[in-house]
């Protein structure tokens, strides 16, 4: 199995270390086809991209996408949202979402909730769950319907390490995923999906990326970790967006 795209890589429009045209580089030292830059949403408010800067990196990735055409890779322009509603909703606007070739959805830490009811949820609710009898179980049905919604709600290409920052019903996530056209991520970086939880989505017709989520240049690329779960788990090729045989 050979991985040719990495499609979850940040720069220092978020809280990456290189450019653009850095982790272009080093995709293509790492022989890849395709990178995909995809910087946090601007509602992470510690490292999330400005707004103003949305419009700019789409202007930078066309003009790359020109000067690297002969080279034979394909640079897309993403974003790597954040749920900031339990109802759904992610902190891209829809004009915004037209700008993108991929969206990306994940939850984080450091995003801002948009009320006082969902900030209490994600942050306070979710903390509780580690520690409290039986909210694991409430918090669980709570980000898993998250998720849901927001797949109903926005095309989402991808969802990055889920169960890595708060509990979800992998299972769920999988069938609707796998009906909306939705991939799971494999990620190098997070240990979610873990392999147990790779064989649980496997059940479901979904697919995967195996991506790096790499914060430094030198990072693009390297889905050595990602590859080897998914080996482990037995995933076909055919089931992972990026790879060929």
């Amino acid at each position: 199995m050979i991985l040719i795209g990495d499609y979850h890589t940040h720069t220092i429009y978020s809280h990456g270390k290189g450019t653009i045209r850095d982790n272009v580089e080093e995709a293509l030292k790492k022989g890849l086809k395709e990178i995909a830059i995809c910087d946090h949403g601007p509602g992470h408010v510690s490292y999330g991209v400005k707004r103003k800067n949305i419009e700019l990196m789409r202007r930078e990735i066309d003009e790359l996408n020109k000067e690297y055409e002969s080279r034979e890779i394909k640079i897309l322009f993403g974003m790597e949202a954040n749920i900031i509603g339990y109802d759904g909703t992610i902190d891209l606007s829809r004009e915004e979402i037209e700008l993108l070739d991929v969206l990306l959805l994940g939850f984080h830490f450091g995003a801002m909730p948009r009320n006082p009811v969902d900030w209490s949820k994600l942050y306070i609710l979710n903390f509780l769950s580690k520690f409290v009898p039986g909210m694991k179980k409430t918090m669980t049905e709570m980000n898993t319907m998250a998720l849901i919604k927001a797949m109903d709600r926005y095309p989402i290409d991808l969802i990055t390490h889920p169960g890595s920052k708060v509990y979800v019903d992998i299972a769920r996530i999988a069938k609707k995923a796998a009906r909306v056209g939705t991939a799971l991520e494999i990620n190098s970086s997070h240990s979610h999906l873990t392999v147990d939880e790779i064989e649980i989505a496997l059940k479901e017709d979904v697919k995967f990326y195996i991506n790096s989520d790499a914060h430094t240049p030198e990072n693009v690329g390297n889905l050595k970790k990602g590859l080897e779960r998914a080996e482990k788990a037995k995933v076909p090729v055919e089931r992972i967006v990026n790879a060929i045989d």
